[in-house]
């Protein structure tokens, strides 16, 4: 029995040297599940955070980021400061380059700023630097960026901005090739699967604390909350908030939800009838029961939109105002001023596996508005076609489930998705644009929240959405390493470490 007993000793402590040495192997090693696949590999041609520009923070540097803590922290910019209302002075780092020996200089961020600004390069990023009407080259460590008015947000917007090698972009083509300047190179591809990156050896910053990242396409929640309990991957995002307990529960890994900078709607092309009838927008804000769906389907972790797009996070965001009530007594009087419920089915755009618990939702909505009379006919599609629709064709259905944040967490970025002419608009309210504007005129922090506060109203009022909720940010993670939740969308293997 004694001997047995030894043996059964040695044995554990034999398989528990084994499993620490498995398990300091793989800490070399992260796998993060992802909800899509990345569309393009050009940095400049992508607004899509959670996926496309995730992974291609890990290979291009930037000259700030925003960090766990959701603060600004310096990358290659080591300062940056305001001149003037119209004048920004950004001091870079002295020792970065490119992998192909390039130096990553004031040279080189002026190219950048010139090849998203460039009208023949149609850049999909460009929107968030029109107010740029130069950039000047100071010395290799300094240039001066003007705009046309004030931009009190652009510091911020520049953590959005991943810098291509312009050498090496001149012969190669960036949507579908990728150079380096980043602390990972993308090492193999798996199309529609799987990207796999090495820890870049030639990175000018601090060494990653993986050696390589496997950044797997899950599209399914069941199937990344799965992988996640079968140790297959480390980390997770937009998993069903009903699934946090079960993940917990079950003792293998770890779950949780924090509020997001990201608001679900849906948008309206108010380009279109019936909904260029702004009494038919009100009537089917006054439709939805957002109380009853934030039950039902995210166990009361999500939070009602406030009339509008921005969370509690931005600046901006307008405290005064209330959500739509649920009120089908409202909604029927409406109607009938309005001329009554359209006969025609409505087509209602939906991305598939793209927002979490998005189909649940649209059931729910297209349900209710059935209640009142509305016919709707449901078009699941990829992300990429539906935004190829979105943008490129511009024949967003009549009805569209839509989530939009802003890495600023500024009213100037959110909102001037919905201004006058933007391509991602669908709507024009010149009033909405004039408080935009009011906003954009001046540094002073008190005025732009009265120009935004404007903005909001008018929003609310005019109602170019139905306005739903705040997403919570889901997440689900192995114990083999330590995160900090975060809601604004980014999943970088360097915000991430093994766990001691």
């Amino acid at each position: 029995m004694k001997r047995n007993y030894v043996w059964t000793a040695l044995a554990a402590l034999s398989l528990s040297a084994l499993m620490s040495t498995t398990a300091l192997a793989q800490s070399k090693t992260l796998t993060i599940g992802i909800t899509n696949t990345v569309n393009t590999f050009d940095p400049h041609m992508t607004a899509s955070v959670g996926t496309d520009l995730s992974l291609l923070s890990h290979i291009y540097p930037s000259l700030v980021l925003r960090g766990p803590d959701m603060k600004l922290a310096p990358s290659l910019a080591t300062e940056w400061k305001s001149v003037d209302d119209n004048t920004w002075r950004i001091t870079l780092r002295s020792d970065a380059s490119f992998n192909d020996g390039e130096k990553i200089d004031a040279d080189a961020v002026k190219w950048n700023f010139d090849r998203v600004l460039d009208p023949a390069v149609n850049a999909r990023i460009k929107a968030w630097f029109t107010l740029i009407s130069s950039v000047k080259v100071i010395s290799p460590t300094e240039l001066e960026i003007k705009t046309i008015s004030p931009y009190p947000a652009l510091v911020e917007q520049l953590s959005m901005l991943f810098l291509l090698p312009p050498k090496w972009a001149a012969e190669h083509k960036p949507a579908t090739e990728t150079a380096s300047g980043g602390p990972y190179v993308l090492a193999s591809v798996k199309p529609g699967e799987s990207f796999t990156l090495d820890a870049n050896p030639k990175y000018w910053g601090a060494k990653p604390d993986f050696d390589h990242v496997v950044i797997r396409v899950i599209p399914e929640p069941a199937s990344r909350v799965a992988a996640l309990l079968a140790g297959e991957v480390d980390f997770v995002s937009s998993i069903p908030t009903s699934e946090i307990k079960r993940i917990k529960d079950n003792g293998s890994a770890q779950a949780g939800a924090v509020p997001s900078t990201r608001t679900v709607f849906i948008k309206f092309n108010t380009q279109k009838p019936p909904l260029d009838n702004k009494l038919i927008r009100q009537a089917l804000n006054y439709a939805v029961d957002k109380e009853s769906i934030i039950k039902a389907i995210f166990n009361d972790q999500a939070e009602i939109a406030r009339c509008g797009v921005m969370s509690k996070d931005y600046f901006g965001f307008n405290p005064d105002l209330k959500p739509y009530p649920y009120d089908p007594d409202k909604t029927a009087q409406l109607l009938k001023q309005a001329g009554g419920v359209p006969k025609e089915p409505i087509e209602f755009d939906v991305p598939s596996a793209t927002y979490l618990n998005g189909g649940e939702v649209v059931q729910a909505v297209a349900s209710q508005l059935e209640e009142i009379g509305f016919k709707t006919k449901i078009n699941e599609m990829q992300f990429s076609a539906y935004m190829d629709k979105y943008l490129k064709t511009k024949e967003l259905a009549r009805l569209s489930l839509l989530s939009q944040a802003w890495p600023t967490i500024d009213a100037d970025g959110l909102l001037t998705l919905f201004a006058p002419g933007n391509i991602y608009a669908y709507w024009n309210n010149a009033d909405f644009g004039k408080a935009l504007d009011e906003g954009r005129s001046t540094m002073d922090k008190a005025k732009r929240l009265a120009a935004y506060k404007k903005a909001t109203e008018v929003m609310c009022d005019d109602a170019p959405a139905l306005f739903l909720y705040t997403q919570p940010a889901t997440f689900g993670l192995s114990k083999r390493i330590t995160w900090t939740p975060r809601g604004d969308d980014w999943v970088r293997a360097y915000d991430m470490k093994p766990a001691k």
